[in-house]
């Protein structure tokens, strides 16, 4: 297969969403630098898709949740000679429950692997992209970032700002041949749901799509130059709405959606 000469970083690589964006990057003929934790899953799938596509694939083991895992990640994609032209964060986790019950060194670590590690990958890759007029950052945040989220405050806090900050990076590199692509899923039932506690929430009852399905319609509309990609008509129309419903009204719903039904 021809390659397309693309180098992509995928963040949070070893399961869910993040691995059936690989296969999609790799069957494009993309090289890929996958980074996660977990070391063996990535050094796994890095062989599969690899042999399988004729493409380079790194495993590179990353913790974001640490104040200089990005740029440790970084120096370590250099120091293999890795020019990054794609940026996919995808690394993301959530909590549920009330924010001053669930131990707050752990709502911190989500800030750091939420907000920080993909605004210091974006610091540390961006300005290469643009400088070569080429290439783009994918941001995997969540359709909670369309509103506040009781019981998961701080989750739906960061997936907040990382729209805001995606679609502001969006405008500003889009005339420099850089694209900025948000991709915000519903519920999707991955190893996330389980970290988070929400496999028995009424919101995993309701418009749930598959990893894959979310992988494919991200992959394409990143490679459409689309500001936002939302998968699925259910989710479709719960951002829609939020432009119309009052922001009351959406709190008591999202509550009600997080909890488990008896």
């Amino acid at each position: 297969m021809t390659t397309s000469g693309r180098t992509v970083l995928i963040t949070g690589a070893s399961s869910g969403i993040g691995v059936e964006l690989a296969r999609l990057f790799a069957a494009n003929g993309d090289h890929l630098a996958l980074a996660a934790r977990r070391e063996d899953r990535l050094k796994a799938l890095a062989s599969e898709l690899a042999e399988k596509h004729g493409i380079r694939a790194e495993a590179i083991a990353a913790d974001l949740s640490k104040p200089d895992g990005a740029k440790d990640l970084a120096i370590e994609a250099g120091r293999r000679g890795l020019v990054v032209d794609v940026l996919v964060n995808n690394a993301g986790f959530g909590l549920r429950g009330r924010f001053a019950t669930l131990p707050f060194d752990r709502q911190l670590e989500m800030v750091q692997v939420n907000v920080a590690a993909p605004t210091a990958l974006a610091g540390l890759f961006l300005p290469g992209m643009l400088a070569r007029g080429r290439g783009g950052v994918l941001n995997v945040a969540s359709l909670a970032a369309f509103q506040a989220g009781p019981d998961m405050a701080v989750y739906y806090a960061t997936k907040a700002y990382l729209l805001s900050f995606s679609e502001a990076l969006f405008e500003e590199s889009r005339r420099k041949g850089v694209t900025v692509t948000t991709l915000c899923p519903g519920p999707v039932p991955t190893e996330f749901a389980d970290v988070a506690d929400l496999q028995g929430a009424r919101l995993f009852k309701i418009g749930v799509v598959s990893a894959v399905d979310v992988a494919k319609a991200g992959f394409e509309g990143f490679q459409a130059r689309k500001a936002i990609v939302i998968p699925g008509a259910l989710p479709k129309f719960s951002a829609f709405g939020t432009r119309f419903l009052s922001r009351g009204l959406l709190r008591r719903v999202a509550g009600a959606l997080q909890s488990v039904e008896p």
